[in-house]
Parts: structure tokens; sequence; C-alpha cells
């Protein structure tokens, strides 16, 4: 499963970041790295952007990106 199909209010483990080059950096760079526990807090009514919270703060990200984070359910 991938990020973007994670329910409002779940909690699930990050197992692998996707993409390439400058994006998968940019992703690793601000928290989303294998083993981090998130929880994805909002999504707007169109499904993009996701507000997701891990690691004490909130991220939001396009649906784009968080299609590319493959998590796993507590």
């Amino acid at each position: 499963m991938t990020l973007d199909q994670v329910a409002v209010g779940q909690e699930s483990i990050i197992t692998k970041v996707g993409g390439e080059g400058e994006l998968r950096c940019r992703l690793l760079d601000m928290g989303l790295i294998p083993k981090t526990k998130v929880k994805v807090q909002k999504m707007a009514p169109m499904g993009d952007p996701i507000e997701i919270h891990l690691r004490g703060y909130e991220l939001t990200i396009r649906k784009e990106d968080a299609q590319k984070i493959e998590v796993q359910d507590i």
C-alpha cells in the first residue's frame, strides 16, 4: 500500500521510499525514511495535498509524491 491510500486518522510505518534523484533525496531529508511511523492527519477534498504527522511535526505533501512512499499498517 502507498501513503496516498491510507485513511485519515490511520497510522502506518514507512517500508520503502521510491522516486529518483532529487525527489527521493528531498523526501528522505524531510524525514520520510523507512521504519518511521506516520499518521495521516488531513486530506484535501480532492485528495491533494495530504497532511501527515511524523517525528513530532506536521508535513504536507502532494498526492503524486505520497504514491512513491510504501507503507504497512500498524
